[in-house]
């Protein structure tokens, strides 16, 4: 099993085939990330990223299905908010 995350393309870095890489924007934070085996990415577009590598595009809404999952994984991780006084 591997995890991957999604990101979106916010820059081409080089075009070549089998060193085409990317900006990717995840969340805020930006990666440089591998895109040959994603070569229909484009800027804009939305991809799974796992350990640097792009392997696959996915629709926003896809994109935003996981991060609502990822948002609440990490809020039952924080635990209960604190009750106000």
């Amino acid at each position: 099993m591997c995890l991957s995350v999604p990101g979106q393309v916010v820059e081409i870095l080089e075009d070549a085939p089998l060193a085409r890489r990317a900006r990717v924007d995840f969340g805020g934070t930006l990666r440089e990330t591998n895109l040959a085996l994603a070569p229909e990415a484009g800027v804009g577009d939305w991809v799974l990223v796992h350990a640097g590598i792009a392997i696959g595009c996915i629709d926003a809404e896809q994109a935003e299905r996981a991060l609502a999952q990822f948002r609440e994984i990490r809020a039952l991780e924080d635990g209960p908010p604190e009750p106000a006084p």
